[in-house]
Order: C-alpha cells, then sequence, then structure tokens
C-alpha cells in the first residue's frame, strides 16, 4: 500500500509534525466527518424530497413527455433512486467526489435501479451532452441538494445557471422549487457578543477596546447555530418575521449581486443589532409540501420539531449597532452574491434601481475577527470569567508569536494607556533570550489558555509546552496560572447528536447500508478511537455519570517525556441510552479558584446538562452507536477507560468500553 508523508501543525505543541499517512487518509478523513448519515437520518427532508419528485414527474408525464432527470450532487444517489421509482424514464445523477460517485453506483446497484440511473462522476459545469456525451439528451427535471445553512454558500446559484443554461431543455421542473429567506431584527447582547469586544469592567475602571475595532463591521462569514437551543432571555425581537428574498428555480436563476430591501416597521424599541435568519424550500409550485429550516420556538407545541445539524439557522451581524423605535418605518436590505449574503440597515426609502445594487462585502478592518474566532468574542466578553482571572492575577506578562495577534494586543494596551507597562514580545516561547527579558528571570507566568490552533479541550495544553520552554527563564520559586489543568469525563444521552454517527440502513425504503458501510470503515480507519469537537451548548444531552477526572497536567513541572497513562472506571448513576463520553478541561487557577470549560451543572433529578458556552468540548461515540448491531446503548452499568497522553505528539488516545 502506498504511504504518503503529510506535514501537519500540532494544536498542541505548536510543531509542524511530518505524519506517513495511507494514499486514502483524506477520503476516509471527507467520508468520516461527512453529514451523509445525518442527511439519511433526515425523515422531514426524505418525505418531503420524495413527494416533490413524485409530483414533478406525475407534472411532466401528464404533459406527454418522457421524464428525464437531472440529480446534481447526488451523493448516495437517494434522489435518483426516488425519481426512478416515481416513474421517470431515465436519471443522470452528478456527484464530483470519486469515492462517493462509486459508492453511489453500487448502491443503486444494490437497489436494483441500474438500468434507469446513470452516476457521472464529474463537476456538472463539465458534463457534456449529445450522442457521445455524458447525457444522451437535456433533462426535464432538475433535482438538487446544494444548500448549506446559508442556502447559497455551497455555490448553489453558479451551479443552477450552468445546469439550466446547458442541461436543460427550454421547459423543466425542479425540485425543490422555490426557496425562501427570512430574516428577523433582534436586540441581542450575547450574540452581539459574538462579534464586538465589550469595555471591561475591571473594579473602578473599564478597559476598553480600540476605537477601530468597535467600529469595524467584522467578517462576512456567517455564523450558523441551532437558534432553538438559545434561551428566550437572550434576545430581543425587534421585527416581525420578515419575507427578504426568494429564488425560483424553475426559471432561469442568475449567480450576479442583487440587492432586497424590505421595508418594516418595528416592533419593539431597542438596539438594532443581529439579524436571526432561515429558509424554506417548497417542493412543488403550490406550496403545499413545504420543508422549513425554522427554528424550533416557531413551531406549535402540539407539532414535532425535526431535527438536523446539516441545515441549521444563520446569525448575522450589523455593521454597526443602531438604535431602533417602536412604529417608526426602516428599511432592512438583504444584499447577495453568489457564494454570501449579508444585511444592511437604513431608514425608509424610494425603491430605485440603485438600491438593487449590493454595497461591497464587508471585511474585517481591524484584525480582530480574521484572529478571533466568535466563540473567543465571547469568551472575552464572559465578565464572569474574567472576573475569575482578575482575582487570580498578580503580575502581567505577555508572550505572543503570532504577529496579527501582537497587532492587537498592542492596540489594546495603548488604548488604554498601558503601552508603556507591558511589553509583547512577537516570539515564541523557545526563542525568548535573556536580552528580551533584561537579563532578569520571570517570577510569574500566566496564560488563560487560549490558542486559535485549538480544535480539542487539551490542544490549550501548549501553554504547557510553552511554560516547559521557558524553564530557563523562570525564577526557582516561580508564580504560575494556572496551576494545573484536569481532563474530566462524562457518560451522556444525547437527546439527537448520536444521528450524525448512527448507521441508516434503510432510508424511505432504499437500502443504504453501503453507505454505512464506508462510513463505519473510515472511522474505523483512525476517527472511531478519537474524540470530535462538538459545542455542546447547542445539542441537549442528559448526564448518565457523575464527572470523573481522569487526569492532571501540572504547569509548576515541565511537560514530562515518558507517556502520561490514567486507566480506571466510573459508575453509570441514571439510566438511560449510553451514546458516548464528554471530555472537557477544568482549570485551576489558583488552589481556590478554578474554571471550567465543559459541564457547569447537571440536573439532580434528570442530568440535564448545562455546558460551558465558549469552547467545543470532545466527544467520544460509543462502538454501540457506530455499529447497534455490536451491542444496544442500554443496560450498561459502568465505562471503563484508558487514557494515554503522548508528550511527542500532545494529543490524547483514548479507549472507553461499556460494562453490563
Amino acid at each position: 500500500m502506498m504511504k504518503v508523508f503529510c506535514g501537519r501543525v500540532n494544536p498542541t505543541t505548536g510543531s509542524v509534525d511530518w505524519l506517513e499517512e495511507d494514499e486514502h487518509y483524506d477520503y476516509h478523513q471527507e467520508i468520516a466527518r461527512s453529514s451523509y448519515a445525518d442527511m439519511l437520518h433526515d425523515k422531514d427532508r426524505n418525505q418531503k424530497y420524495y413527494q416533490g419528485i413524485r409530483a414533478a414527474v406525475q407534472r411532466v408525464k401528464e404533459r406527454g413527455q418522457e421524464a428525464i432527470v437531472l440529480d446534481i450532487g447526488t451523493g448516495t444517489g437517494l434522489l435518483s433512486m426516488m425519481a426512478a421509482t416515481a416513474g421517470a424514464d431515465f436519471c443522470y445523477a452528478i456527484e464530483v467526489f470519486k469515492p462517493m460517485a462509486e459508492a453511489a453506483v453500487r448502491i443503486i446497484q444494490a437497489n436494483g435501479l441500474s438500468d434507469k440511473i446513470k452516476v457521472i462522476n464529474k463537476h456538472s459545469t463539465e458534463v457534456t451532452v449529445g450522442s457521445d456525451g455524458d447525457m444522451k439528451q437535456r433533462a426535464n427535471i432538475l433535482i438538487t441538494e446544494l444548500f448549506d445553512t446559508e442556502l447559497i454558500g455551497e455555490g448553489a446559484l453558479p451551479s443552477y445557471e450552468h445546469a439550466q443554461r446547458n442541461l436543460m431543455q427550454g421547459r423543466w421542473e425542479a425540485v425543490p422549487h422555490r426557496a425562501t429567506v427570512y430574516a428577523q431584527l433582534v436586540e441581542s447582547r450575547r450574540m452581539w457578543g459574538w462579534n464586538k469586544l465589550f469595555p471591561l469592567q475591571m473594579d473602578s475602571v473599564d478597559i476598553r477596546p480600540p476605537l477601530a475595532m468597535q467600529s469595524c463591521p467584522g467578517t462576512l462569514s456567517v455564523c450558523d447555530v441551532q437558534l432553538g437551543q438559545m434561551s428566550p432571555s437572550d434576545f430581543t425581537k425587534l421585527s416581525d418575521i420578515l419575507c427578504v428574498f426568494r429564488v425560483d428555480f424553475s426559471q432561469q436563476v442568475n449567480s450576479y449581486a442583487v440587492s432586497h430591501p424590505v421595508h418594516f416597521t418595528p416592533i419593539a424599541s431597542g438596539a438594532a443589532q443581529v439579524i436571526l435568519s432561515w429558509w424554506d424550500i417548497d417542493m412543488d409550485p403550490e406550496g403545499k409540501i413545504t420543508c422549513s429550516m425554522k427554528p424550533s420556538w416557531m413551531y406549535p407545541a402540539s407539532q414535532s420539531v425535526p431535527w438536523r445539524d446539516h441545515w441549521m439557522q444563520c446569525v448575522y451581524f450589523l455593521p454597526e449597532e443602531r438604535p431602533v423605535k417602536e412604529g417608526e418605518e426602516l428599511c432592512l436590505t438583504g444584499h447577495q452574491d453568489d457564494y454570501c449574503v449579508w444585511y444592511t440597515l437604513t431608514e425608509p426609502r424610494k425603491v430605485s434601481e440603485l438600491d438593487q445594487v449590493p454595497l461591497d462585502r464587508p471585511a474585517c478592518q481591524c484584525g480582530a475577527h480574521i484572529t478571533w474566532n466568535r466563540t473567543r468574542f465571547g469568551e472575552l466578553n464572559d465578565q464572569h470569567r474574567m472576573e475569575l482571572y482578575r482575582d487570580a492575577l498578580r503580575k502581567i506578562f505577555t508572550v505572543e508569536s503570532s504577529s496579527m495577534s501582537q497587532h492587537l494586543m498592542e492596540k489594546l494596551f495603548q488604548t488604554n494607556e498601558l503601552g508603556d507597562k507591558i511589553q509583547v514580545l512577537q516570539k515564541s516561547p523557545a526563542g525568548i533570550t535573556a536580552a528580551d527579558l533584561h537579563d532578569k528571570k520571570i517570577s510569574a507566568l500566566i496564560g488563560e489558555p487560549f490558542f486559535t490552533t485549538s480544535l480539542l479541550p487539551w490542544h490549550n495544553l501548549y501553554f504547557w509546552y510553552s511554560r516547559t520552554a521557558l524553564s530557563d527563564r523562570l525564577t526557582r520559586d516561580f508564580t504560575v496560572l494556572p496551576l494545573r489543568a484536569s481532563l474530566y469525563v462524562l457518560a451522556v444521552e444525547f437527546k439527537d447528536l448520536w444521528r450524525i454517527r448512527s448507521p441508516c440502513g434503510i432510508c424511505e425504503g432504499f437500502d443504504v447500508s453501503i453507505m454505512d458501510e464506508m462510513i463505519k470503515d473510515s472511522l474505523n480507519f483512525r476517527e472511531s478511537q478519537e474524540a470530535e469537537p462538538h459545542p455542546l451548548w447547542e445539542y441537549p444531552c442528559r448526564a448518565l455519570s457523575d464527572p470523573t477526572k481522569v487526569m492532571t497536567f501540572d504547569f509548576r513541572e515541565p511537560v514530562p517525556t515518558e507517556d502520561m497513562k490514567s486507566e480506571g472506571s466510573f459508575n453509570l448513576v441514571r439510566s438511560g441510552e449510553s451514546h458516548g463520553v464528554v471530555l472537557w478541561m477544568e482549570y485551576q487557577l489558583t488552589e481556590d479558584i478554578s474554571l471550567s470549560t465543559g459541564l457547569l451543572c447537571a440536573s439532580e433529578e434528570v442530568g440535564e446538562c448545562q455546558w460551558y458556552p465558549h469552547s467545543k468540548q470532545g466527544v467520544y461515540f460509543f462502538s454501540s452507536v457506530l455499529d447497534p448491531q455490536s451491542a444496544p446503548t442500554h443496560g450498561f452499568k459502568s465505562v471503563t477507560y484508558l487514557l494515554t497522553f503522548d508528550p511527542k505528539l500532545g494529543d490524547i488516545r483514548m479507549c472507553f468500553t461499556q460494562v453490563s
């Protein structure tokens, strides 16, 4: 088997590691971390697509035509199989990802539909039509699932535009038939704190962000979240739900930039800051078959809410906060180009042709929105967290190897007149010399710790490696903050998140177990023995065990040269379906002040968990989720664990086993 060397930045140690990988490593990564299983488990989506496809085939047949289907981005081939079963005469299923196209061929063959479906392993813009082409004739039914949470972020509009011009007949049916984008203006300090840095209250003094940071519009990238998990107290609605724009897929789509002004009257007074947005797709022209992405709080109490993670809801940030008054007319404009959507709020004016020309895409001008992600902004705006650090701090020293971060730090210090008291060293810890420290030793070493490269909780142990690199620069009785970090684990029952890793088997009557096996094989390649990062405040779960400390990293000592191992077990204290283990770090700032980046509390009665919202936790799914036939998810009494921290790689190998 061919091997390749891959250079990767180790998020814990900061070094570039050259690893020997199987030539199919990237393919396995793509499959293992894909959303294919999530989509296949989305019964609401699947049923609505099937209904829409049946109706489209029927409309074409009623016109006396053959039903020729073009399915762009076929994935498993599910939608093409639906079309073939619904009576389509032939289907062209396009899939650009080669391993997925090969899987689609096998799945279609396993379901006995190979004579009705041709899989084309190309990008749709490369497909040819003609006697010697990929397609023998143009299609008259266009089926796609090219959407992301933002609707158009995966390039749906250019793909539609090309296909309609080059691969479709003069009249066609489309499934979905149309999409509608909705928006609601809200005031929300919590969400606004994902985009703006607030003044930090420190006793009688406020630490203020630079003016450039306060006025910066931020980046264009959409913030996608499970809005249903936001508390009603987290935002105030300032407008009704507004229809911003529609896209009719049965007509020629254009991907050029356009703006959509919507006049409205605020329903409350407040500070306009954030736009909540989602979309619906109508599968038929009459709008009787609708698949909605609306948040759960919009559903009647009597109606079940479909769960999906591949499509969520969007949070957009206005370029600047502005006050609005109830009853005074305003204009919310949704700007849209071929890949992005953004919003501006203005005084009402007569709609003209100028309104149809979008403003330039907003771009970060201060550097903070490029350097920090949104959870980092939220973390810095967490007053309680900062108060813990304030109580623990005594002296300040700053080392920053990132030039962008150094620039931000210097701006903050200058704004708050601290430039002469704090010096930023733009060096890695290992590169700091005695001259940099004016021939003095470091008596206090502090860190949050936070690093932009971190994905999993223990990746922030980069702080430990930094401390180790500075060993020769430390005084004998130096103080370090935090003192130590501890890794905690907790067995949980997820309400829905388990679905992303659970095999589907039969989907709307079609056998897709070949896809299940592909995902399982790719997970077994490596990922089934690893944790994956998830922001668990968005995903409800119940604690089935008490939190257990399984490993401690003492920052007063250097990183060890040998592996650190931890082995043991913990009992399940509540009944339920045991889906996996959550892992997080707790930092001991001082002997009596600690900060958790994971579980904040769990209710005594049922174990409902509240999670730290400003970082992702690690999730290790049990084999019973990945392979339900191997073992049931219930009936277990305890969990055994074996954890190994490899100081050379800065990562943790882990194995958790359920015990009856």
